[in-house]
């Protein structure tokens, strides 16, 4: 008796931002199930190590290749979603790179240099990946398509301790993912938002640092006590880019652990995290 194949069997998949956290965590889901994965971040470094952790974790992995890309720049991002044509063309993108920056701040306080570099990077770079996929999912007479964007939770609430730059940035890609669903529906190719509450993450844990009252200020509110985890996105990713989703289009796909819909949060201790595969 054969094997059950994957839920991403045969798909081309690239996913930006792979090196560490959900992109890393996703790249083992995705190679798990069968996907071609295309692993994209600007440090060659950082890619060649979470390609050898890929590796050890999924043994059987199929394709599995990495490139570096700084999305900021188009003529990156061009050239690596077109490298997928010999494999047969992009059936997946998840646009996941981004940055939170530490000196991001108020209106009053927020460098324009950091403002503009922020743009540059969770913007343009969603951008141009959802560009040229739509332009390689055309040129390789794709009849679907899925592609999965990063945003968060903060675009759809607000917050008194603020980082505006990645906040505006992430609400730009909430709109933007919602109209390019809908300009594209006919041609089958779906655009979705990942919006993930606060996870324990090298990007979020970086800027967090040792600064105990900004942590509890945001694990008050959590329903379930605790940060979330990369692998819980990267489930959430695997659903939006497999075809069980295939009538899932256009949706901020919220993974907050309850955040979002919460008011006064439970006392007591946190259940136990599910435990990365990265780790």
């Amino acid at each position: 008796m054969s094997a059950p194949k994957g839920r991403l069997q045969g798909k081309n998949a690239i996913i930006t931002g792979a090196a560490g956290g959900i992109g890393l965590e996703t790249t083992i889901l995705f190679a798990r199930e069968g996907a071609n994965i295309l692993l994209a971040d600007i440090s060659e470094p950082a890619l060649a190590k979470a390609l050898a952790k890929v590796k050890e974790v999924v043994p059987t992995a199929g394709r599995l290749e990495t490139i570096r890309c700084d999305v900021s720049k188009e003529a990156d991002v061009q050239a690596m979603i077109e490298s997928q044509d010999s494999w047969g063309g992009v059936d997946v993108i998840f646009n996941n790179a981004g940055i939170m920056h530490a000196d991001d701040a108020d209106a009053v306080d927020t460098p324009e240099k950091i403002w503009d570099l922020t743009q540059s990077i969770n913007v343009k770079g969603v951008w141009f990946g959802c560009k040229h996929a739509v332009l390689s999912m055309r040129r390789n007479k794709k009849k679907t398509g899925s592609v999965i964007n990063t945003a968060s939770f903060v675009a759809l609430m607000g917050a008194a301790t603020p980082q505006l730059a990645y906040t505006a940035s992430k609400g730009a890609v909430l709109a933007m993912t919602r109209e390019l669903a809908i300009v594209h529906a006919r041609e089958g190719f779906r655009f979705n938002s990942l919006c993930p509450g606060p996870l324990n993450t090298p990007l979020l844990q970086d800027w967090l640092g040792d600064d105990h009252a900004k942590r509890f200020r945001r694990e008050v509110h959590f329903p379930s006590g605790r940060f979330g985890e990369a692998i819980e996105q990267a489930h959430a990713v695997v659903f939006l880019a497999s075809d069980e989703s295939s009538f899932v289009n256009g949706t901020d796909f919220v993974v907050d652990g309850g955040l979002s819909k919460a008011y006064v949060t439970p006392e007591g201790p946190a259940p136990a995290a599910p435990q990365n595969n990265a780790q």
